[in-house]
């Protein structure tokens, strides 16, 4: 079993910026891909990034996001961030870490954390 913890969504103005995190535990080495969702009121659930946990980190961004927002990984914690910059309100939404296992197809997910942003 796996285990994602997310942290550091709230509430900012326009224009400002968060940095999220979600920590990974548990049967982790089975996690090859990790990335962040996001999924607003009334509205599926999105992709907004992706990272492979392998030495080349490859990145994969929704367009709504890209050059605004920036994922990364610390291997030796366990954990993996997502940096948001630029934010507007169409950004707000509840964002969850996901891990997913390609051996086995498997999807875990974190609680989420909202991120709410003002105009």
């Amino acid at each position: 079993q796996v285990q994602l913890v997310e942290s550091g969504g709230g509430l900012v103005q326009a224009g400002g910026s968060l940095r999220l995190s979600c920590v990974a535990s548990g049967s982790i080495f089975s996690i090859n891909v990790m990335g962040w969702y996001r999924q607003a009121p009334g509205k599926q659930r999105e992709l907004v990034a992706t990272i492979l946990l392998t030495r080349g980190g490859v990145t994969k961004y929704a367009d709504s996001v890209k050059g605004r927002f920036t994922i990364s990984r610390d291997n030796a914690k366990n954990t993996v961030y997502l940096q948001m910059n630029s934010l507007k309100p169409e950004d707000t939404a509840v964002y969850y870490c996901n891990g997913y296992d390609s051996r086995t197809a498997r999807d875990y997910w974190g609680q989420g954390t909202q991120v709410t942003v003002s105009s």
